[in-house]
């Protein structure tokens, strides 16, 4: 082939003289070298073109031959979300001194115990917060212990490390010389230091053939394993061992070691641990207010933690143009109650955590407010703001969001006239940039204001979609709130009480939720779809495995961005997990109370408003419900009632928009 055909004999030609060499120069997100001279007198460097610092192009172990010390150095938001806090407490005039915190601290160790671990560092996932629970936590070294237990290979071990700390599994030591080395851990090898303090002492090897060992160990390399145990079974044997037993020792180190983590290093991950948790538990609302806010693009997170702040008892309160900052911030809602750290405090939403508004944009608006005085009124803030940052889109997520409802409460009315708003804010640009006053010397005052749009207020329904679409998930209201009648009837429980009560495990029960996430996976194994959908309901956010059967049916509520009721399993694979739910059914909410709405009188002042009624109901016809129109007249209460010829489905949403038409007196179910 290579001889008949010149192109392919080119192509091999080029290949061989590729062959071997580095297809693309990599970085170490966090390896830094340091030497005790410069650099290029001990190895070549590279610099790549889109950084200004250079890196070595000796790879980790060469650069270590050549005279180096690399050090990992990892850059934690964690450590800006405790700054951020300490700040935000020294405006209340409390120090927090880091550093120094008690290891002792009883709220501290209660919060752990009832894993209460929501941005807390290492702590916060489904399974580890299983754990906790399990383990009951009340002593640093737990916290040590499950920050390096809590990884795929050890993990199998957490189970045991519970067991034995509750005394449902007896301890064993191996041998009587390791009590000292293995009493802190139960009996069980977590750590590297404890694979290399067990050669010393048991085997009499130093501190270098202990370090030795433990990189083989990790390495997993067999031949250099067959050395190791030869070299340990003869030392343990001279130190008076048997050596049945020293093989047997060796073995099951072996097996720890491989996936044994360094306890200085768990431990400096469990300090910080530690102090996310004092901070929580003493200080909830400044450390949740800075967890959220360095996670505040991320709408998945700000929702789970808007659920998690439930548990700790503070409010997330709305955005807000007058006393929202860039960012989320503590604010005071009452007066404190001594002893208790949440009370009279809540968490204000961020403006620059609003969708498609901008962090520069938000930041000019509380510079502006804070040097000049709050906004008076939507023409006084379009007067005040840069027309340049602040445009329609903008405003209409900022409406959307409710963060104008203390100017204006009227959303609809707002959001018909942000056009509007904006030309006015340029006008009012002009008028500054111009510096011309008018004939009586006015300023921008003199810009005549126009009248806002008349619009009727947007009905609860269209107030959460809105809100959802600006925020990202529900935050004053939640679409079940309109169903609570229906979900008690056909007894819908919280997730969060499904999961908290075993008396659910492994029974069909029903829940509810609006539908927030939608993601279809396949599986490697089968071959078939499947999905997890993420849903929230009135105790906060979860999500529901959704198996190829009911994929179909899952997409078309999805599609219809209504909220569901299902039947669903709390399945529990381990006990160390938390229970998850798997779908068997769901249906649209709405097409559930359609079939068993009641019938309706719809009471009105004005013959006017029969049309948009009309042209209301007339998206609904089909169901069982009968719909009579009463017209009041006069001073008396006179009514004049007809009964419309088709049957309607009569949904909460629906007879939220009747209520919300202007000149409909009143709604009531027959």
């Amino acid at each position: 082939e290579r001889n008949s055909d010149a192109a392919i004999a080119a192509v091999l030609d080029k290949a061989l003289k590729l062959e071997g060499l580095y297809r693309h120069a990599s970085t170490h997100a966090a390896g830094v070298v340091i030497a005790d001279r410069p650099l290029v007198q001990l190895l070549p460097l590279y610099r790549d073109p889109r950084s200004d610092m250079p890196v070595t192009q000796f790879s980790m172990k060469w650069a270590e031959k050549a005279g180096l010390v690399k050090f990992d150095f990892l850059g934690l938001k964690t450590l800006t979300v405790l700054a951020r806090a300490l700040a935000m407490l020294r405006e209340r005039n409390i120090e927090v001194d880091l550093d120094h915190l008690p290891l002792d601290d009883g709220p501290t160790y209660e919060l752990l115990a009832r894993a209460d671990t929501a941005g807390v560092f290492q702590l916060e996932s489904a399974g580890m917060r299983a754990a906790l629970k399990n383990l009951n936590t009340d002593k640093f070294e737990d916290v040590i212990a499950i920050v390096a237990l809590y990884r795929p290979g050890p993990m199998q071990n957490i189970s045991s490390y519970i067991a034995r700390k509750h005394g449902k599994e007896e301890i064993d030591y191996l041998h009587e010389w390791l009590k000292p080395v293995l009493e802190e851990t139960y009996g069980v090898i977590i750590y590297q230091e404890q694979v290399m303090q067990i050669a010393q002492i048991l085997a009499g090897y130093s501190l270098g053939e202990a370090d030795i060992l433990r990189r083989a160990m990790g390495k997993k390399n067999q031949k250099e394993m067959d050395d190791q145990q030869a070299r340990f079974v003869q030392g343990a044997h001279a130190k008076g061992v048997d050596e049945a037993k020293a093989r047997f020792i060796f073995e099951l180190v072996a097996k720890f070691a491989g996936y044994g983590f360094n306890k200085s290093h768990a431990a400096a991950y469990g300090w910080i641990a530690y102090q996310t948790a004092y901070l929580k538990a003493h200080y909830p609302a400044e450390f949740m207010a800075a967890t959220m806010t360095l996670d505040k693009h991320s709408t998945d997170k700000l929702a789970w933690f808007k659920a998690e702040l439930k548990h700790t008892g503070l409010i997330l309160l709305p955005p807000d143009i007058n006393l929202s900052s860039v960012d989320f911030t503590v604010e005071k809602v009452s007066e404190a109650v001594e002893g208790d750290p949440r009370a009279g405090l809540g968490i204000r939403y961020a403006l620059s955590a609003v969708k498609n508004v901008g962090e520069k944009a938000m930041a000019a608006i509380v510079v502006e407010r804070e040097e000049n005085g709050t906004f008076k009124d939507i023409f006084d803030f379009a007067e005040r703001m840069d027309a340049r940052q602040v445009n329609k889109r903008q405003f209409e997520y900022l409406i959307g969001a409710g963060a104008f409802d203390g100017l204006n409460p009227n959303r609809a009315e707002l959001m018909a006239g942000a056009e509007m708003l904006v030309r006015h804010a340029h006008r009012a640009a002009e008028a500054r940039t111009s510096q011309q006053e008018s004939l009586f010397g006015e300023g921008v005052e003199a810009i005549e204001r126009p009248m806002l749009p008349e619009v009727a207020a947007w009905n609860m329904a269209e107030t959460v979609h809105q809100e959802r679409n600006a925020i990202g998930f529900y935050l004053t209201a939640h679409p079940l709130e309109l169903f609570e009648e229906i979900l008690a009837t056909k007894k819908v429980i919280t997730f969060e009480e499904a999961q908290s009560d075993d008396k659910y495990l492994n029974r069909e029960i029903n829940l509810a939720g609006a539908i927030e996430t939608f993601r279809i996976r396949r599986s490697a194994k089968s071959g078939k779809h499947y999905a997890y959908m993420g849903l929230s309901d009135l105790g906060g956010s979860y999500e529901v495995l959704v198996f190829n059967d009911l994929l179909d049916a899952a997409t078309e509520a999805v599609e219809a961005d209504s909220p569901v009721l299902m039947t669903v399993t709390m399945d529990k694979r381990d006990q160390d997990d938390f229970p998850r739910p798997i779908m068997r059914s769901l249906r649209s909410l709405e097409k559930v109370v359609g079939r068993a709405a009641p019938n309706v009188q719809i009471y009105l002042r004005d013959a006017g408003v029969a049309e948009p009624l009309a042209q209301l109901l007339s998206d609904h016809k089909g169901g069982r419900a009968i719909v009579r129109l009463s017209l009041i007249t006069g001073d008396k209460p006179n009514e004049v009632t007809i009964e419309l010829a088709d049957k309607h489905k009569i949904t909460p949403l629906l007879l939220n928009a009747i209520k919300a038409t202007p000149g409909v007196v009143d709604v009531r179910e027959l």
